[in-house]
């Protein structure tokens, strides 16, 4: 684990301490979890970007449409 040194406001932190008292648990923690909570939002942002500029690439909707006359071919 690596030390990393921030500066919030006044507001922020007083929030952030009556939470970890609430939830008994310490600051770092809520704020990782925090964290991760957010990255993985951003990353799940990026994912719905990319498919909604999939979704007008007509090629891309070709290849698709042939797999899936392939997979209604072997199923049947």
């Amino acid at each position: 684990m690596s030390d990393f040194t921030i500066s919030l406001p006044s507001s922020l932190l007083r929030l952030l301490e009556e939470k970890a008292i609430e939830m008994g648990v310490d600051k770092n923690i809520l704020i990782e979890k925090a964290l991760n909570n957010y990255l993985d939002e951003l990353n799940r942002n990026e994912y719905i970007k990319s498919f909604k500029r999939m979704r007008n690439d007509k090629d891309l909707l070709a290849i698709s449409e042939e797999g899936m006359d392939d997979y209604a071919r072997n199923i049947i």
